[in-house]
């Protein structure tokens, strides 16, 4: 008897870490997600981060999303059985839909999903354009679907058809444009498209942010402030994965173990957790100390004990030894932004004044200085670019002049003055910011640098915000006049960011700086019909010049993205494009016995 109790105890205490009972975690296959951040709604209709985006996409389907390996990024049917039927015109599209269910719930009337249909992908588009959903996504299909911002004005009524939106039969959508977009199926990729169930929007009201039922991968099993744990829908049925299909190249992933999974159904884990830790310390220390976290997305202060040089960018031998790596330049930028809605800073009523706003805007973004920046939050590995279309966009303009990202305090000190601007004029702005050293840290340099020009300090206020969803909250309600905003594209074209300063996309939409410019308008719309090609590149070009003449913005920067992970773990990691799709691939290698 004492045998056998002394023997269950060392079993109980060495459970996760030692090869008792043959080594397997009691959970089965694990693997443990970092990010840092906290979603603010698991709805898709509020999905608008990439916080939220990593679980949505995992736990609903979209109806298209992104092959996994394949670089550049290319779409791939999801929900959807195939690519879209689409008319000579462009601007009817029928989309076939593939066989599959709900994940089991309580909302559904024998608490088993049921069969996902083309309704449901009507009512998932629409409910965008219900005001009672207050979603941030409808931005993507305003004024583009026949008769849909019609229905919402209208009072939403969900007995009422949509001309533009029908579900031909169970398993048919018919989308029509108001005219062509070629960039639609991209927008039916991204988690603020995700298929949800009228019967559990119903059920759970407000808590279906925390109480997502959709057909993905994976079902949510719990949700706090610091993870959410996750387990396989048995519902969820897709063809074998083909790695030759997902994009694998021998040279690029070879050395990753992936070639284990080619030909097996996913997902391949029994749970998946995903931790919300905000501080890059605490992510780095849970990921080393092996026990809490299995990746980390490098933090730059702890570059010098992972890389040997920068430039080029080199691993130190032991963590080559010890650790997977992949290193991949962020699709997406980093800027500053100035709520324009604000007469103190933005638009004003009157013309001298809103001449001086504007020379007060380009002197706070003369004072700024991007390459120190770079250097001291970003270890230099981040590149500094003028405007909103990041280097790695066809778009992108080489050539285009820096002074909207060069470092003048000289200049910004001249502007101040030509236009009457004193210490005691300046108005107070309140500079927004998530609580967190590194944010905090990032605040500090900024007023500085502004106080190098003569802004008094104290007329530059901090109001920090406990998690992100409650920093982007403050932006969309005007709260803060300043802010900094990470911008992932979802999908890779310079339309993606543009869209951002687009006047009817205004808060709660992408266009959170409240930028209202009627020739950036025209101009945007008249791209938004245009293939790919020289005519819609130079239109972009443009819209990217106005923003930097309007000084609409400080900006911008686009980081290096260093990725490390245990060996066990499968898996080639992706915060881009491709965002949360991948973990539906993630495998984790069972210890030894």
């Amino acid at each position: 008897m004492f045998i056998r109790q002394t023997r269950a105890l060392i079993c109980l205490l060495l459970l996760l870490s030692t090869a008792c009972g043959g080594g397997a975690d009691p959970e089965g296959t694990v693997y443990r997600h970092a990010i840092d951040g906290v979603p603010g709604s698991l709805d898709p209709a509020h999905a608008a981060d990439v916080y939220a985006s990593t679980l949505v996409v995992n736990i609903f389907d979209t109806l298209y999303r992104y092959r996994y390996l394949a670089r550049p990024y290319e779409l791939a049917p999801n929900l959807a059985e195939d690519f879209p039927e689409v008319s000579e015109d462009g601007r009817v599209f029928t989309i076939r839909l593939r066989a599959a269910r709900f994940a089991d719930d309580p909302a559904f009337a024998d608490g088993r999903g049921r069969p996902v249909t083309a309704a449901d992908v009507v009512f998932s588009l629409r409910r965008h354009f219900d005001p009672a959903t207050r979603s941030q996504g409808a931005w993507l299909w305003r004024d583009r679907i026949v008769g849909l911002d019609a229905w919402g004005r209208d009072g939403a009524d969900p007995q009422a058809e949509v001309a533009g939106l029908q579900a031909l039969d169970d398993r048919t959508v018919r989308i029509e444009l108001t005219r062509p977009y070629p960039q639609l199926v991209n927008t039916l990729a991204m988690a603020l498209s995700a298929i949800v169930p009228p019967e559990a929007v119903a059920h759970y009201g407000r808590e279906f942010s925390v109480r997502p039922v959709g057909s993905g991968p994976f079902q949510l099993l719990s949700l706090d402030e610091t993870r959410a744990v996750l387990k396989p829908n048995a519902h969820f049925d897709r063809e074998p994965l083909d790695l030759t299909a997902e994009g694998f190249d021998p040279d690029r992933h070879g050395h990753y173990g992936l070639e284990a999974l080619d030909g097996r159904r996913y997902p391949f884990l029994d749970r998946l957790e995903v931790h919300f830790i905000a501080e890059p310390a605490t992510r780095w220390n849970s990921f080393f100390s092996g026990r809490d976290v299995d990746n980390v997305m490098l933090p730059p202060e702890q570059a010098v004990r992972v890389l040997e040089s920068t430039h080029p960018l080199v691993f130190r031998p032991q963590i080559e030894r010890d650790f997977q790596t992949h290193v991949g330049r962020e699709t997406g930028l980093v800027l500053y932004g100035f709520n324009m809605a604000n007469p103190e800073i933005g638009y004003h009523a009157d013309p001298e004044r809103d001449r001086a706003n504007h020379a007060l805007r380009c002197a706070i973004r003369d004072a700024f200085d991007w390459a120190a920046r770079n250097r001291v939050f970003y270890q230099g590995l981040g590149e500094v670019f003028p405007g909103v279309i990041p280097p790695f966009l066809d778009e992108y303009e080489p050539d285009l002049p820096t002074e909207s990202i060069d470092h003048d305090p000289a200049l910004a000190r001249q502007r101040l003055a030509d236009h009457g601007w004193t210490a005691e004029q300046l108005p107070v702005l309140v500079y927004g910011l998530e609580s967190s050293v590194e944010r905090r840290q990032m605040f500090e340099q900024f007023r500085a640098q502004l106080a190098a020009i003569g802004y008094p300090p104290e007329k530059i206020r901090r109001a920090a915000f406990g998690s992100f969803g409650e920093y982007h909250r403050a932006i969309i309600n005007g709260q803060v006049d300043l802010f900094l905003l990470g911008w992932t594209l979802a999908y890779p074209d310079a339309q993606y960011s543009l869209q951002l300063f687009f006047g009817p996309n205004a808060a709660p939409g992408a266009n959170l700086f409240n930028y209202a410019n009627p020739e950036f308008d025209e101009a945007f719309r008249r791209a938004e019909p245009l293939p790919q090609g020289p005519e819609r590149s130079a239109l972009y070009r443009d819209l990217n010049r106005l923003v930097l003449d309007d000084c609409a913005m400080i900006g911008s920067l686009t980081r290096t993205r260093v990725h490390l992970w245990h060996p066990r773990v499968r898996m080639l990691p992706d915060r881009e494009v491709l965002g949360g799709y991948f973990l539906r691939f993630v495998d984790v290698q069972e210890p030894p016995a």
